[in-house]
């Protein structure tokens, strides 16, 4: 029953991505681009969590913290690069 559930909302994260990628590449904006991106890195954070669930181990739960934090440098550093054009100060 995990199993079915796991495939499932497997395909749900990637159709997700998918859609992501989608308004990545159309965005009208700089900004919608950079909020494409973030919720890219959460549905594949998902994804990978899934993954873990539906192959039971947990070396991918370690995956998925590391990419959460690499993602929310990331955001915060591009957000900070549009609003005042370096991100060193």
């Amino acid at each position: 029953m995990i199993a079915t559930a796991c495939l499932i909302a497997l395909i749900a994260t990637s159709v997700a991505i998918l859609l992501n990628l989608y308004r990545l590449a159309i965005g009208p904006d700089v900004t919608d681009r950079i909020l494409a991106l973030d919720t890219m890195v959460i549905n594949a954070i998902g994804l990978i969590v899934l993954l873990g669930i539906y192959y039971g181990t947990t070396i991918y739960f370690e995956a998925a913290m590391l990419i959460a934090m690499v993602g929310f440098v990331t955001t915060v550093a591009f957000c900070k690069y549009l609003l005042r054009g370096n991100v060193i100060e």
